[in-house]
């Protein structure tokens, strides 16, 4: 039995851990900050090496990875209380230090877990790496990983930093609640799962972010919430993190006498966070540095970007001062001659930020799209219009409902000008009067706080959102048409998950045998939509003509000696029909079944993508 419930936030730019007593009754377990509500939930202070040699608590973990060269680093400055001396840090010091080895830093690693233009199990970061450095060195000793394994190392932290303090509960026996974003596609949630037991976390259900920053919210009320909501209300979650920025709506209704909630709708995976402002406020930088007559390498660019990130965090905090000394440092011989000295401005960071990025617009804005060069640079895919309050308007319109509060999470909305601005914003969409907003925990905190309260109500001790897949899924069929030369046969897209199917259930897919291809490798194209909640097992929809996104394929091979090929000779096609499961801890599995009786089969997701699909 679990004596904890356990939250894990892993964040694009921090992770963090909060649990609470499993039971009533149970004792208060391990020190850490109370949340001020009544469900006992407290955030635990990780232990992380915040310079060489130098081991404290802090509030959270950065999701920062540093992977020095034993030149620019010695392997003992990076050993812990619980590890061996050892070539990589993860936390605060890697963070801090990224800013003079921008090379082999790793950042924003579950930014690229959800990428599917890459193979996220082959070591591609820092992605701006060893083999890239300028002038050679000692580049070829870098370690690379890949997002999995960086992922994996954050939770091993965590949960090494755990064990060390409490051998008598570790980690992997506790209950475990793991957020993800809402807009994480099923792979994405399944590499999740995957670095969580390389870390050594078997046990863990996944959670969305923004449901889990709602369940905070509900921690910290009590039952004041049911003052506070009422049914007919809709709560418009706005969460910006490093790296990403996810919508929720939430409905209140009136189920007998009690109230019960209900995530309505979920937004598109958009990359747009604070990695954008960051950038933003490093152009900015770079442009003033360069009218003094100094131009800086795309080293030391890489090197003011880290610079930026920490400027923010401190301008966009509670009580900021007016400005960050930024130091950019020198390359080669001239790393100390060559240091370019500046500041980052609070007024500048107020207003770069708050009107790129949350621009005043109306209902009906959408965002803009921007014509793609025929050759561009690899890399993750940013959203290319960063306003955020133009992509809040399409959400809202897609959806057709209109918000009555406001909870806002992520470290990037602490900055309370930012904030106000969507407010106002959202305000003037509904009727002009000010939009009431809903208070949590702390943003830094609210993910893992609510992840842990979920563990609390899946017990029975607090009220539960509805929910399921944030997505109805399908997969493509291949039409059964005559060939005609120089034309493939035309893809539709049938439904095997709807919206909202809840976790622990399965559903077949009705009204159509369908053959699959045995004796040799094969690819399933796999389609989404967060706005076709009307679509039910079985049915087909023209993929160019609905709203569905394409996700990374699924790779497989079904071998024809096998059981289930029932005697199929090599590139044939054996009869199946099909189930989707959503598992209990809220990953989708499909299923294929041999019409024969012979056997059934799981599709599974490949970890590595189509290399015909390009990037």
């Amino acid at each position: 039995m679990a004596r904890f419930v356990v939250g894990i936030d892993l964040g694009t730019t921090n992770s963090a851990l909060a649990f609470a007593p499993a039971e009533p009754e149970a004792e208060a377990g391990p020190a850490g900050a109370d949340d001020g509500g009544a469900a006992g939930i407290r955030a635990w202070p990780v232990p992380q090496i915040i310079a060489p040699g130098e081991v404290e608590e802090r509030p959270t973990l950065p999701s920062f990875l540093l992977l020095p060269t034993a030149l620019e680093m010695k392997p003992e400055a990076m050993a812990l209380p619980w590890s061996e001396p050892r070539g990589w840090a993860v936390g605060e010091m890697a963070r801090e230090r990224g800013g003079e080895l921008p090379l082999r830093l790793v950042s924003s690693a579950k930014s690229w877990l959800s990428h599917g233009g890459v193979d996220r199990t082959a070591a591609i970061l820092p992605w701006r790496g060893a083999d890239q450095e300028e002038g050679g060195g000692e580049a070829g000793e870098a370690e690379r990983v890949s997002p999995v394994e960086a992922s994996a190392r954050y939770l091993g932290h965590l949960r090494a930093a755990w064990d060390q303090a409490h051998p008598d509960a570790p980690l992997a026996d506790q209950e475990v609640l793991l957020t993800v974003p809402a807009s994480f596609d099923a792979a994405a949630r399944e590499l999740t799962v995957t670095a969580a037991r390389q870390a050594g976390i078997e046990k863990l259900s996944l959670l969305e972010e923004p449901q889990a920053a709602f369940y905070s919210f509900l921690a910290r009320a009590g039952d004041q919430w049911r003052r506070r909501l009422h049914p007919g209300d809709v709560v418009l979650v706005v969460d910006v993190g490093g790296g990403t920025c996810d919508f929720s709506l939430i409905a209140v209704s009136d189920q007998g006498g009690d109230l019960a909630l209900e995530r309505v709708a979920v937004g598109d995976h958009i990359l747009l966070g604070g990695d954008n402002m960051d950038l933003t406020l490093a152009h900015a930088v770079a442009q003033r540095v360069a009218e003094g007559g100094k131009k800086l390498s795309p080293a030391q660019f890489r090197g003011l970007v880290h610079a930026c990130r920490r400027g923010k965090e401190v301008l966009l905090g509670e009580k900021p001062p007016a400005s960050v000394p930024i130091t950019i440092l020198g390359g080669g011989s001239r790393l100390i001659g060559g240091t370019i000295k500046t500041a980052l401005e609070r007024a500048d960071v107020e207003k770069l930020l708050v009107d790129g990025f949350a621009p005043e617009v109306a209902a009906d804005a959408a965002p803009r799209a921007q014509r793609a060069l025929g050759l561009r640079e690899l890399g993750l895919p940013y959203a290319a219009d960063p306003a955020m309050t133009r992509h809040l308007a399409s959400f809202l319109a897609r959806h057709g409902r209109r918000p009555t509060a406001i909870l806002f999470n992520g470290g990037v909305m602490k900055g309370a000008a930012l904030a106000r601005r969507v407010t106002d914003v959202v305000s003037s969409w509904v009727g002009g009067d000010a939009i009431p907003v809903l208070e949590g925990s702390d943003l830094d905190l609210a993910v893992a706080h609510g992840a842990a309260y979920f563990g609390l109500v899946r017990r029975g001790r607090g009220i539960r959102i509805r929910g399921g897949t944030a997505r109805a899924y399908y997969i493509g069929v291949e039409s059964a048409t005559p060939a005609i030369p120089g034309f493939a046969p035309p893809v539709k897209a049938l439904c095997v998950a709807p919206f909202g199917m809840e976790e622990g259930t399965e559903v077949g897919v009705p009204g159509r045998q369908l053959g699959l291809l045995v004796g040799e490798p094969t690819v399933f194209r796999f389609f989404a939509s967060s706005s076709r909640k009307q679509d039910r097992p079985g049915q087909v929809v023209d993929p160019d003509e609905a709203e569905l996104v394409e996700l990374a394929p699924v790779e497989t091979h079904l071998p024809a000696d096998s059981p289930e090929a029932a005697g199929a000779g090599q590139g044939q096609v054996v009869p199946v029909s099909l189930e989707a499961h959503v598992t209990a801890i809220g990953t989708l599995e499909l299923w294929s079944s041999a019409a024969s009786g012979a056997g059934r089969w799981k599709l599974e997701y490949s970890l590595r993508e189509d290399p015909d699909r390009g990037a």
